[in-house]
This record gives C-alpha cells, sequence and structure tokens, in this order.
C-alpha cells in the first residue's frame, strides 16, 4: 500500500505546530469579527432550493463547529482529512465498521482496556476475529498475519505500560501484506509524534485526553490522508450518528489553543517523575520511555519530539499499589488522562478492569501496576506527594 503525499492546508503547511493549533479553522469569525470560533447550536439549515444550501443540512450530518474542529484536527496530525466523534470509543467503533465479517484483526497486547472490550465483547459477535501480539516484535507482528487480516491495530506509548512500537517497521511489514494500520495515538498527542508520516494509515485519538486537556469534555477523532478511507468513514460517521454536540466541539478547539504548551511541560515533568521513582527503593520498575532503562528510547526518539506525560510503576503487590493510591495527596485517584491536573489510578482494578486475569497478566498488566497522568504542577511538589505515598 503506497504512502500518500504529505498533505497541505492552504499555504498553512509551513507553520509551526503551536501557530496551526491557534490558527486552522478557526478565527477571525467572517461575519462579526470575532477571533473565538462561534457556536453554531442549530440542528438543520435553511435550504435556498431543495439541494441548494452553504455546505451544511442537518447537523448529525455536518455542522460549522464541528467543521472547524475537523480542519484544526487534520491540521495538527498532518493529514488531509479528520473526523470527530462524541468519544473516543466511538470514533474506533466507526472505523471498525470499514470491516466485513470474517476480517482479522492483529491487535498489540498492551492495549487500552476499553478498546480490548470493544474488540472481544462487541465486535467479535459480528464475525471479526482478533489476534493479540507483543507489536514492539515486528517479527511477531508478521507471523500473527494471515490472508484475512485486514488491520493491524497500534497504540504507542502503550496503555498502560508505555511500550514503544516502531511504527515505520511495522507499518511496512503490515502493508506488504495488504493490511492497514491504525494508531491510537492518544498517549503521544499530534504535538509529540504523527503516525500518518511513519507510514500509518490511521491515526485515532480520545480527544477526552490531552487534546481537550481539561478534564470537561468527551471526545474523538480519527485522520488519514487516505480520500476513499476518508470517503467511506465519512459515511459511517453519519450513518451511525456518533457526533460530538457543537459545544464540545467548542471546548475542544478551546483546549487545543495550548496543547503544545501543556504537553511540553507535561513532559518534562514526567520525566523528573519518572527519574525519581527509579530512585525510590519502594519502586519495583519504572515505564517511562524517557529513562535509559527503557527498552524502547531508541525508537521513541527517533519518532517522538518528547516522551510524554504518562508513566508507570510497578510496587510489590495489590495492597501496596492500593496503599500508595490512598496516601496521595495532589494526584487524584481518577480514571482518564492528560489533563492539566496530575492523575493516579490501579488499571487492574480501573481502566483494565474489563480484560480478564489471565488476558492481564499475559500482556503485563500486574496488580502491583500503578498509571500516573502527570499535570502540569510543580513537579517538586508531585515528586513529594509520591515519595510521601510510597514511605
Amino acid at each position: 500500500m503506497a504512502r500518500e503525499p504529505r498533505p497541505s492546508h492552504s499555504g498553512q503547511d509551513s507553520w509551526g505546530f503551536a501557530t496551526r493549533a491557534l490558527h486552522i479553522g478557526q478565527g477571525p469569525d467572517p461575519a462579526t469579527g470575532a477571533v473565538v470560533q462561534p457556536i453554531h447550536l442549530a440542528t438543520t439549515f435553511a435550504q435556498q432550493g431543495v439541494g441548494q444550501h452553504k455546505g451544511f443540512e442537518y447537523s448529525r450530518s455536518g455542522n460549522p463547529t464541528r467543521a472547524a474542529l475537523e480542519e484544526c484536527l487534520a491540521g495538527l496530525e498532518d493529514a488531509k482529512h479528520s473526523l470527530a466523534f462524541a468519544s473516543g470509543l466511538a470514533a474506533e467503533t466507526t472505523l471498525l465498521l470499514l470491516l466485513s465479517p470474517g476480517d482479522h484483526v492483529v491487535y498489540m497486547e498492551d492495549v487500552y482496556g476499553g478498546t480490548f472490550r470493544l474488540f472481544d465483547k462487541v465486535l467479535k459477535r459480528y464475525g471479526l476475529t482478533f489476534s493479540a501480539v507483543d507489536a514492539g516484535d515486528v517479527d511477531a507482528v508478521e507471523r500473527s498475519i494471515t490472508p484475512a487480516t485486514r488491520l493491524v491495530w497500534l497504540e504507542s506509548p502503550t496503555n498502560p505500560l508505555l511500550r514503544v512500537v516502531d511504527i515505520d517497521a511495522v507499518s511496512e511489514v503490515a502493508h506488504s501484506h495488504g493490511a492497514m494500520v491504525c494508531v491510537d495515538n492518544t498517549f503521544a498527542t499530534p504535538y509529540l509524534q504523527q503516525p500518518l508520516r511513519l507510514g500509518a494509515d490511521l491515526v485515532v485519538h480520545s480527544s477526552t485526553k490531552y487534546i481537550g486537556g481539561h478534564s470537561d469534555v468527551v471526545g474523538g477523532a480519527i485522520m488519514t490522508n487516505n480520500d476513499e478511507l476518508e470517503k467511506q468513514l465519512r459515511f459511517n460517521q453519519n450513518a451511525v450518528g456518533a457526533v460530538p454536540s457543537p459545544f464540545d466541539c467548542w471546548l475542544l478547539l478551546r483546549g487545543i489553543k495550548t496543547l503544545a504548551l501543556r504537553v511540553e511541560r507535561q513532559s518534562l515533568n514526567a520525566t523528573e517523575v519518572a527519574a525519581a521513582l527509579e530512585k525510590n527503593k519502594a519502586v519495583k520498575r519504572v515505564h517511562y520511555p524517557g529513562l535509559a532503562s527503557h527498552p524502547g528510547r531508541a525508537v521513541a526518539s527517533r519518532q517522538m519530539r518528547m516522551f510524554g506525560g504518562m508513566v508507570s510503576f510497578e510496587v510489590d503487590d495489590e495492597a501496596t499499589a492500593l496503599r500508595t493510591l490512598g496516601r496521595l495527596k495532589l494526584f487524584a485517584l481518577a480514571e482518564s488522562l492528560g489533563a492539566v491536573e496530575s492523575l493516579a489510578e490501579h488499571p487492574s482494578r480501573m481502566t483494565h478492569a474489563s480484560m480478564p486475569v489471565s488476558e492481564r497478566k499475559r500482556a503485563g498488566v500486574g496488580d502491583g501496576l500503578i498509571r500516573l497522568s502527570v499535570g502540569v504542577e510543580d513537579v517538586a511538589d508531585l515528586i513529594a506527594d509520591l515519595e510521601s505515598a510510597l514511605a
């Protein structure tokens, strides 16, 4: 499958990331001069005659505020096309409707628990088949591909073990067998990593996380450079109808304005947090791509701008993990991630509870694992909070 050329955004291709985040798809509003994108709440749009409209007919099919968000997201991922959804899982479901009964999906074994639940508990009932693999081993990916394989599903870094996948190498293998590659880029964000440039065909995001960045909106997105895939996805988006509200789109546009600033600070903080945890005698192992001890550091250095704001670490057992989580003061015990405030959670009981114990163990998600979403607070305070909880 040939790679698509890098798209151009009407002369904006030379803009830096932070400039794109502020200006692509956004104000000033031509009608009023407002520098902030307006919220178009209308559910339907008047037509001058049958079929004669200004690009919008019915808000499920298309909405001006959503169109602005989609244009902006495409610019951030260096994509020709972007589609917005009501949640990350709504985006994933709509994407997987590109497949047919009998099709096979190879996926990274260390995958978000909600994605596993969608694969294992929902889509298997409709004739799709799935195989888990350590996609850090490119040869293992190739061995898992069958004549029925239509899609290879990756996360990099993965949730929750922060494993790193060589997207370029896996894409080359998948394409040689006629399979597409989709990368869940939620952890890395478009600021740190752009999988379409690395050979992927599709990118998905839970925009609830870093893109929104303030724990106040749920959303999802798909990006691609492939015109035919976009046509099919756009049909599915309208037919299924799992689209975001105009207000949610506006909130995401607001969050995007500070995405580069937030992710840079979160990455710097996470690097220091991971280093401090690695020195703590109560910690058995730290998972963070920026550490010299991380086996995927070289690949992460090559395909990411920085190493991200997510850190996972292991303590002796579940009791120790729960005790540590209960002692934290600044890190809130909560699911989700990527917002300005720091969060901590217990994957085996929370985000990955839908995975059977056998699957969690095979993937390496142990009962002593704690996942951190490092925020923008003063890093010394975050380290002190962790050290106090671990004491």
